[in-house]
């Protein structure tokens, strides 16, 4: 069970909405809530990597890197050419560290 006290002009917006739409005051801070949990959870991780970067835990990837470890370079790109691969696994590890061939779903 959750308690929260809202300014009363923030009440009252709550209030009126609820009365003009025939649902409850709860149902829209849930969805609320709901809607703005992941964001939060997401800004939560965001600041922790940024922690584990700053204090050399954890380290950046330039575009260029990252376009050539995902087989998104441009030079392959603009000639059609094909990103080397051994029985239908690419020959790098995915940023899970996983190879792309072994993750689950892969064929």
């Amino acid at each position: 069970m959750l308690a929260i006290r809202l300014p009363e002009d923030i009440e009252k917006r709550l209030d009126r909405l609820a009365k003009r739409s025939g649902r409850t005051k709860t149902y829209y801070a849930r969805a609320a809530i709901l809607r703005h949990i992941e964001d939060l959870e997401d800004l939560q991780i965001a600041e922790e990597e940024l922690i584990a970067i700053r204090a050399g835990r954890s380290r950046t990837y330039t575009l260029e890197e990252v376009e050539r470890d995902l087989g998104l370079d441009n030079r392959l790109l603009g000639t059609g050419k094909k990103e080397p691969r051994q029985n239908g696994r690419t020959d790098r590890p995915s940023h899970h560290g996983i190879s792309a061939g072994t993750r689950r779903g892969s064929r």
